[in-house]
């Protein structure tokens, strides 16, 4: 029996016995508007129809229509669709096409969750942290001039460096501030040389030995931000911080700091170093 068979006027169905629409609608687990919105969009009239109340009865029969047209819904079908395969549409050619259709979107929500594991994991190695606009005082330093092709540089230039202060008898500063300067403007990651200071803040200037020398930092207000992880993924972190500062229309104005808080000197894992970047900012 086709889903849109036309109805009867009651008392002419041959059909068995005739269940009213409210019956019919608790018997199939639908409602009653549902049936009588299929009715309107020509999917599944009533078998009969009592012309004088208008009260709408179903058969039996008609549960498998029912069920098909449900079945059709809960795989994806338009009623459009579904009407189309009522009407003689290939049903199997409509089946297939859904199931493509159906396919495609898989792959692509698959691709969207994959997407968020990834921004999680993420999220999971990265400390938490708001950018936040602070002061740092001004500083002694001890510095080493130099450029750097890679952050793979520091580790051979830091331990460079600590061994000239040891050999002039510095006294590193309590807390300790240990950062790269960077003396060219903005962060650049694709470049190759970058000129940038490595200082370690001292109690006073001591010796100048090999390229070993000392100057006064001044104070600054800046934007900072905390780094968790390896050096490889401080894009994303310096992303973050300049967003702010373009967002808030405040205006770099000075070099920036990287100031090494934890790293491969007392951490065994990468994923436990700890960066503070700091951009000074005029925020008047």
């Amino acid at each position: 029996m086709k889903m849109n068979q036309e109805h009867k006027p009651c008392g002419e169905s041959g059909s068995g016995t005739l269940y009213r629409i409210g019956a019919f609608a608790s018997m199939n687990r639908v409602t009653v508007k549902a049936l009588r919105f299929y009715e309107e969009q020509g999917l599944l009239y009533p078998a009969t129809i009592d012309p004088e109340s208008g009260y709408r009865y179903y058969t039996l029969n008609q549960m498998a229509a029912l069920h098909q047209i449900s079945a059709l819904k809960q795989a994806g079908f338009t009623l459009e669709e579904i009407v189309k395969v009522n009407n003689g549409t290939d049903e199997e050619a409509i089946i297939i096409k859904k199931k493509s259709e159906l396919l495609t979107e898989i792959a692509k929500l698959t691709s969207q969750a994959a997407a968020l594991d990834g921004y999680l994991a993420k999220k999971k190695g990265s400390l938490t942290a708001p950018v936040l606009i602070k002061s740092i005082p001004e500083c002694t330093v001890a510095y080493v001039q130099t450029k750097l092709d890679s952050y793979d540089c520091l580790f051979e230039k830091m331990p460079e460096m600590g061994r000239l202060m040891e050999k002039a008898g510095c006294i590193c500063s309590m807390p300790e501030y240990c950062f790269t300067n960077y003396l060219e403007p903005g962060y650049k990651e694709e470049d190759i040389g970058i000129l940038v200071e490595l200082c370690e803040a001292v109690t006073e200037p001591k010796e100048e030995i090999g390229d070993l020398r000392y100057k006064q930092m001044p104070a600054i207000q800046a934007a900072c931000i905390f780094h968790k992880g390896s050096y490889n993924t401080l894009a994303e972190s310096y992303e973050t911080v300049l967003k702010y500062i373009e967002d808030n229309d405040y205006k770099i104005v000075g070099e920036i700091r990287e100031n090494y808080i934890d790293g491969v000197w007392n951490k065994e894992s990468e994923n436990e170093w700890l960066t503070e970047i700091q951009v000074p900012v005029d925020v008047f």
